[in-house]
């Protein structure tokens, strides 16, 4: 007990143990590695191994407490499930020995309390033991039958703290499913339960009433048959609540619910915790009445959600919420059908102003709803197997689950929306409902697809992995269907990033900021990319986004260029085959771009008042000017005038004679800077591509995607240190230029950047009958045009300043050239 437990080793079996669910070779390991460690059994008298894996345990469990159990569930069943037709079972040994080195541990910490030194650490060790044997119990509750009677004085345990509380729920949770197990259990054990139980219900909070309420069911129901015990609890706050209702349907003005409110929300819970696990219309409850509790209850509850009063309506419709979850649901799914139902529920999930809570209850609702259909399926399933020779299966047929898929159509698009909340509570319980609905079938999984890989995008590494893990599942039955939404996907992703972006300032990015800097998307590229076909066709549509006719916002181009600079590409193919393609719309939407700034300036340019005789001068010469210009760019290079790229005199008075031109209406400038965003972020992208791949000119210019697959199927030299940083992007969006004044300043820039881009186009593709000269001046023109769109940074950061930079210059006028001559 003094042994001080291992951070380090416990560390790296949470981060193990969390795999269990991922792929066939991964999954076999972490099933290997912790049945060697937890679940091969111990020579009984070895006490000190035992008490080592114990506190290992224990530690484990006690540092997932906020994450969830799943993992733990996950990994028991498939040991034991292993060895199910087994003569010799090591894993069933080992964790009968566990279970009941655990109850010794709990009695000692029990003992140990006492000492005020150690209290606080004792107690967190008691809850940990306790919730482990609650997990075996989950799995395996024959373990804990003998127990059963050590862990019931553990209900009277006075609360202080919350580890006190979570020492009761758990031991409710255990007696739950054990003292049905029992054979012959002692009547005065059976009462001291129900009595304890009792006095928590109707002494402390939800969650203790809820636990208890719940172990009261499976005691009373299938062992005890105390139903009068029950009767009388339920018509004392049954009553409570009609007495209430009366008082103010006499004087609504009166502040007789405000006065009582504890009460009413005390009764409230408690009729409807009741509800769930025990049905009043029985006789065994009412006897031969003929008044119906479930429409009286359904009545009741439906009055405090249409109150007049705002505080009273809410708490109403929050716990008529939580009654549907406990009663309607279980009991009769049917009511979820009702009108007035449908437009609650719709209204809660649909409304971005609800109250966070009412949106969790809702959703907690369906999740409660489908996990009760998943344990009576698996019973189903056990008692079929035990009759199936004298069935016959044509007389089979499942009306429940027909009646959980119709319920769950008819909330699914309000479910998968909740995956775009600021909360991320909101995002696990809706995540929750779409794992149950497709793991038992419900609705076709295709719909589901892009929202799965939005929600793999979460900050949360359990919900991350858990969205995931669906879509491993779908791919696996269903192949293709990845593939099919995976733009949609990449789309919806940044719709949730939107969501979730706590600085609306800053622009949404589509890589993670930590040192790993992974794109969001990685795992979708990754199930992708195997299939030579599939990777490519993504990879095109997400580089047709960047398209001058696409009209995609600048601020999603951003997260999606993210995601490209930092896809796990793993052979040289992957990436030159996006370069490849970046050349060709840099070519084809380079143009566009430079054709409609020039007509929206002529055009606004015809629209403007008739000019006086001196204007009219200026501005012949001015048109003069640019025609000359005009025509001098569209003459052969060779008989071009020599462009002097050093002088700086000329690009000032080229952009003074832009600025002349300019219209009043500044519109087309809005729009040159807001599509010319796509283009800057693909010149940036090649770029940084090319860095961090190490590759040369002449491979990036010799690329061929008809090549054979062979050809390019090395592994990438990544190098370290290259980060994709589009500057010019950045701020634009920062700056929200889209939306702002327009400035002489910012005119200024916007015109030089038309100027760069001219220039480049020019030079984007060199005639090969050149002599050397003039390929030179063209190469150094290009790189200088480059230079400058990309903002003149380091090497780094993408920018092509050095000599090795400079060299994708030539590559992107050769690389476009030998894409056109092939």
């Amino acid at each position: 007990i003094e042994q001080p437990s291992f951070p380090k080793i416990t560390e790296m079996c949470v981060k193990m143990i969390r795999r269990v669910n991922d792929e066939e070779g991964i999954k076999k390991l972490v099933n290997e590695t912790f049945q060697k460690l937890w679940f091969t059994p111990t020579p009984h008298h070895d006490k000190e191994a035992m008490t080592r894996k114990i506190l290992n345990i224990t530690d484990v469990v006690a540092a997932c407490r906020d994450t969830g159990y799943d993992w733990f569930e996950q990994l028991l069943q498939n040991l034991l499930k292993s060895e199910e037709d087994a003569s010799y079972k090591p894993v069933k040994k080992a964790c009968t020995q566990l279970v009941d080195n655990l109850v010794e541990h709990i009695l000692k910490y029990e003992e140990s309390l006492s000492d005020s030194d150690n209290k606080g650490v004792n107690s967190g060790r008691l809850v940990a033991c306790i919730t482990t044997l609650f997990l075996f119990s989950k799995i395996r509750p024959q373990l804990m039958v003998k127990h059963a009677m050590t862990m019931q004085p553990y209900l009277t345990t006075k609360c202080s703290t919350q580890n006190d509380f979570m020492v009761i729920c758990n031991v409710a949770k255990i007696l739950e499913l054990v003292v049905p197990l029992m054979e012959h259990p002692s009547e005065t054990f059976l009462a001291t339960i129900e009595e304890d139980l009792m006095k928590l219900i109707i002494k402390y909070g939800m969650t203790v009433v809820q636990h208890c309420v719940s172990c009261l069911g499976a005691v009373v129901n299938k062992v005890t048959q105390n139903y009068k015990f029950v009767w009388a609890c339920f018509n004392r706050y049954y009553g409570a609540l009609s007495k209430l209702k009366s008082q103010h349907q006499e004087d609504p003005n009166s502040t007789i619910l405000t006065a009582n409110k504890p009460a009413l929300l005390r009764s409230l819970f408690t009729v409807g915790a009741l509800c769930r696990h025990f049905d009043f219309d029985q006789e065994d409850f009412k006897g031969n009445s003929k008044v119906n509790i479930k429409d009286k209850v359904l009545e009741l509850l439906m009055y405090f959600t249409k109150h007049s009063d705002e505080e009273v309506q809410t708490t109403g419709i929050y716990l008529f919420v939580q009654w549907q979850g406990r009663f309607a649901f279980i009991q009769h799914p049917s009511l979820m059908f009702e009108q007035e139902v449908k437009t609650l529920y719709n209204s809660i999930l649909s409304d971005k102003n609800c109250s966070v809570n009412l949106k969790i209850q809702v959703l907690k609702n369906l999740q409660t709803y489908l996990q009760e259909e998943d344990t009576r399926m698996q019973q189903a399933d056990r008692d079929w197997k035990k009759v199936a020779k004298q069935e016959d299966l044509k007389e089979m047929g499942d009306v429940s689950s027909g009646m959980s898929s119709s319920i769950m159509q008819l909330y699914l698009k309000q479910v998968l929306e909740a995956f775009f909340h600021t909360q991320s509570s909101v995002r696990h319980f809706a995540l929750n409902v779409i794992a149950l609905t497709l793991n038992q079938g419900l609705i076709h999984p295709v719909q589901c697809v892009p929202y799965l890989i939005a929600m793999g995008t979460d900050p949360e590494p359990s919900m991350r992995n858990k969205a995931d893990q669906q879509l491993v599942e779908i791919d696996k039955k269903y192949a293709g269907f990845i593939h099919m939404k995976a733009v949609a996907g990449m789309k919806m992703s940044y719709q949730v990033q939107q969501a979730i972006n706590t600085c609306p300032k800053d622009p949404v990015r589509g890589f993670r900021h930590d040192e790993s800097s992974n794109a969001l998307c990685s795992h979708l590229y990754s199930m992708i990319r195997g299939n030579r076909q599939h990777r490519r066709a993504f990879l095109i549509s997400l580089l047709n986004l960047f398209d001058d006719t696409s009209k995609t916002e600048v601020s999603m181009l951003l997260y999606i260029a993210d995601n490209l600079a930092c896809f796990p590409y793993q052979t040289q193919e992957e990436p030159l085959f996006i370069m490849h393609h970046i050349d060709i719309t840099l070519s084809v939407s380079g143009s566009n771009l430079l054709q409609s700034f020039k007509e929206s300036m002529v055009k606004d340019k015809k629209k403007e008042r008739k000019p006086s005789s001196d204007e009219e001068t200026e501005s012949d010469s001015n048109s003069g000017s640019e025609s000359e210009s005009e025509e001098e760019a569209s003459k052969p290079r060779r008989l071009r005038k020599r462009v002097d790229t050093d002088s700086d005199s000329d690009e000032e008075n080229d952009i003074n004679a832009v600025m002349k031109c300019l219209p009043e209406n500044s519109a087309p400038l809005i729009e040159f800077a807001n599509v010319s965003q796509g283009i800057l972020l693909l010149l940036m992208l090649k770029q940084h591509l090319k860095n961090l791949c190490g590759f040369s000119d002449s491979k990036i210019q010799k690329y061929s995607p008809s090549e054979s697959a062979k050809v390019y199927d090395k592994a990438i030299n990544r190098k370290t240190g290259v980060h994709f940083h589009p500057k010019q992007t950045l701020d634009f969006l920062r700056s929200d230029m889209a939306n702002s004044k327009i400035t002489e300043e910012v005119k200024r820039s916007i015109v030089k950047q038309y100027l760069d881009f001219k220039l480049l186009m020019e030079h984007l593709d060199p005639d090969e009958e050149e002599e050397d000269g003039e390929v030179s001046a063209s190469t150094n023109a290009r790189n200088k045009a480059i230079t400058s769109l990309l903002g003149g940074g380091s090497p780094k950061n993408n920018a092509a300043e050095t000599e090795d930079d400079e060299s994708d210059g030539e590559d992107r006028g050769g690389g476009t050239s030998g894409v056109r001559r092939r």
